[in-house]
């Protein structure tokens, strides 16, 4: 009888744990929310921003906080982007649809700066080439001269 009352306790307290994690809360949309739009645009920057600490500037500096940055262009304060993440996060449906967008538009611009790296490795591998192709294109293209010559 002993074990299966601490086996009903521990069921108990165990569920009693569970749902003290579980949030359901919702929270109230705050007076100044910022828009799906905007958060977007806003996540995006603090993400770029956040990456950005770890990169060196031209002056050779390092972990600059590019933070205040971001807040300057939306002409937020970190207050105000605190109760609107806080209520899109309680709403997991406009949250997650906000991240898709941020990872999507993330992602194309990784995207794009792949694609130009790989096109500036080509050009200074045709660079390096150059010589050697000049030398083999330079007799083809007096043949291909010479066999169109008007007689």
């Amino acid at each position: 009888m002993n074990i299966s009352i601490k086996n009903s306790l521990i069921i108990v307290l165990a569920t009693v744990f569970i749902i003290a994690c579980t949030s359901n809360t919702i929270y109230k949309k705050p007076k100044d929310l910022i828009s799906k739009n905007q958060m977007v645009d806003l996540l995006t920057d603090m993400y770029l921003a956040t990456a950005a600490k770890n990169i060196k500037t031209k002056n050779l500096q390092r972990n600059l906080d590019y933070m205040p940055l971001v807040y300057e262009k939306y002409g937020i304060d970190s207050l105000r982007f605190q109760t609107s993440n806080l209520y899109y996060m309680s709403r997991i449906d406009d949250y997650q649809a906000i991240y898709k967008k941020v990872k999507t538009r993330l992602q194309k611009m990784l995207d794009t700066t792949q694609a130009t790296k790989d096109l500036k490795d080509s050009l200074k591998l045709i660079n390096k080439k150059k010589p050697e192709l000049k030398k083999k294109e330079i007799p083809t293209i007096k043949k291909v001269l010479n066999e169109n010559k008007p007689n």
